[in-house]
């Protein structure tokens, strides 16, 4: 795993398109995580049902389900600056009905699922068109880091979110929620409008199945690609743990509700831990064998807490767990991106997404239903060996993703202009 010399930690942060870029994704990614939260409240508060909640989290799946590869096409075919402007006006439009279904108390569990429903459509054309708008951000030597540190942000902003939906509904009601939402989608808004991004490199595609056909036929013709997707694929499918936490700080640590939020917050430390390591470090010459090693520790971790039998060794490697992800995260992020054409960064983070977005469902109904059938401990450890398993076999039959170096990177993106 060797690095360049002559890191600038801050190389990404000197680029003020990027910082727009950054604060732009902080505020959007904290109203999600926002409106998440305050939504998940208000349906329980509406219903007092647990039900309501499994309905909501399979509302806000579905939409993935069927726009994932149309919403790729798209933020390949159009300005991916206007598709962001797009989705988040339709998030405006969201917060704006929620705060006018507040004010004349008339909110209804049908208005809270028709907008998550919304701002999930919108959600889903918005993330393939940012992700594949960084690389004309930033220069291409400083992607890497500008990946890193823009993932810190948005652990943090997972973390600040709901912390904001909870001060908000506690001190105003929910209505505070939707007023903060309504404001941090805002700023999202103005700062992408203020976004001046190189134009895309190649001819733009269509939005057909044809279009949509050649994107999965680059992914699926790439072991680099298939690689990374695969490894996320099955390290978020076996590595179920979080879908068990409540089992684990019910009956097995014993440690109640204080220490299950504890737990809980232990995976974004252990990330942003994980996202300040690498902001430090220069960026990796072999991203692809870098994401195998932080794989392999994330199994490891995963297998080390399915054992653990107190709170303090649990948070140690749960924050484990939660680094090694980031890394992996990073490594993958910036080997996807890189390792594909500006014309088709759309239809591979789509493609991308749509692989994390089935095993986060999957990968939590897996271990809910090995539990069921043995133990919490069984399926967090069988897990965690699966997860080696899958390692092992990509590593072996994809050798391109083991070689993928920096300077295959920096090659193919030589010819492009800088912009800072």
């Amino acid at each position: 795993m060797a690095v360049r010399p002559g890191h600038d930690p801050l190389a990404a942060l000197r680029q003020p398109q990027f910082v727009l870029f950054l604060a732009g994704r902080f505020a959007t990614n904290a109203a999600s995580n926002m409106l998440q939260a305050a939504v998940a409240w208000q349906v329980y508060d509406l219903t007092h049902n647990p039900f309501s909640l499994g309905v909501l989290g399979l509302v806000r799946f579905l939409p993935q389900l069927i726009l994932s590869l149309y919403a790729g096409a798209v933020a390949d075919a159009y300005d991916r600056r206007l598709v962001i402007v797009g989705s988040q006006i339709a998030a405006i439009v969201c917060a704006i009905a929620l705060i006018g279904a507040e004010q004349f108390e008339s909110m209804q569990l049908t208005i809270l699922y028709g907008t998550v429903v919304v701002f999930a459509v919108a959600n889903q054309f918005e993330n393939p068109a940012r992700q594949a708008l960084l690389p004309s951000i930033v220069t291409p030597r400083t992607f890497q880091n500008a990946i890193t540190v823009a993932q810190s942000f948005g652990a943090l902003a997972s973390v600040t979110g709901p912390a904001m939906a909870g001060a908000a509904i506690a001190t105003v009601g929910v209505q505070g929620a939707w007023w903060g939402y309504l404001a941090l989608e805002a700023i999202g808004l103005v700062t992408v409008i203020m976004l001046r991004p190189r134009p895309t490199v190649g001819e733009r595609g269509k939005v057909n199945a044809e279009s949509i056909t050649e994107g999965l036929r680059f992914v699926f013709g790439s072991q680099v690609l298939l690689g990374c997707m695969t490894l996320d694929l099955f390290a978020v499918l076996f590595g179920g743990a979080q879908a068990l936490l409540p089992v684990y700080a019910s009956d097995i640590l014993h440690v109640g509700p204080v220490g299950y939020g504890i737990l809980t917050s232990s995976l974004e430390v252990g990330a942003l831990i994980g996202a300040g390591v690498l902001v430090l470090l220069p960026p990796f010459e072999l991203p692809g064998r870098t994401l195998l090693w932080a794989v392999a520790g994330f199994a490891l971790a995963t297998i080390a807490f399915g054992f653990a039998r107190s709170l303090p060794l649990s948070i140690l490697a749960y924050g484990a767990v939660g680094m090694f992800d980031q890394v992996g995260n990073v490594m993958r992020t910036t080997t996807e991106n890189m390792a594909t054409p500006d014309a088709l960064r759309g239809r591979m983070n789509s493609v991308s997404s749509l692989f994390s977005g089935t095993s986060n469902q999957l990968g939590a109904a897996e271990s809910g239903f090995v539990a069921a059938a043995t133990s919490a401990t069984f399926a967090v450890v069988s897990g965690g060996i699966g997860c080696l398993i899958a390692l092992a076999v990509v590593g072996a039959l994809m050798p391109k993703l083991r070689s993928y170096r920096i300077a295959d990177i920096d090659a193919s993106l030589e010819s492009e202009p800088a912009t800072v």
